[in-house]
């Protein structure tokens, strides 16, 4: 009989914004192609639903942010 914690692990994996990988191309602004590799490479976390690979928009987000590069900003006698 499933417990009050199994049905709300249920609950969470339900609330994830899954998307395909064209999806996940245009919430990324990339080829399709590009998403493939990071897949194929691991370099990002997916999901397999039978035969099928979703990603979670979260993950795609925390992939954006780790690739953040913090501008320098104008040093003196620079414009």
């Amino acid at each position: 009989m499933p417990t009050d914690s199994h049905h709300a692990h249920l609950h969470t994996l339900t609330d994830r914004h899954l998307l395909d990988v064209e999806q996940a191309a245009v919430h990324l602004g990339t080829p399709v192609r590009f998403i493939r590799r990071l897949i194929a490479e691991r370099r990002i976390r997916f999901y397999k639903v039978g035969r099928y690979v979703r990603l979670d928009r979260q993950d795609l987000d925390a992939f954006i942010a780790e690739g953040a590069v913090e501008a320098w900003g104008v040093r003196p006698g620079r414009r």
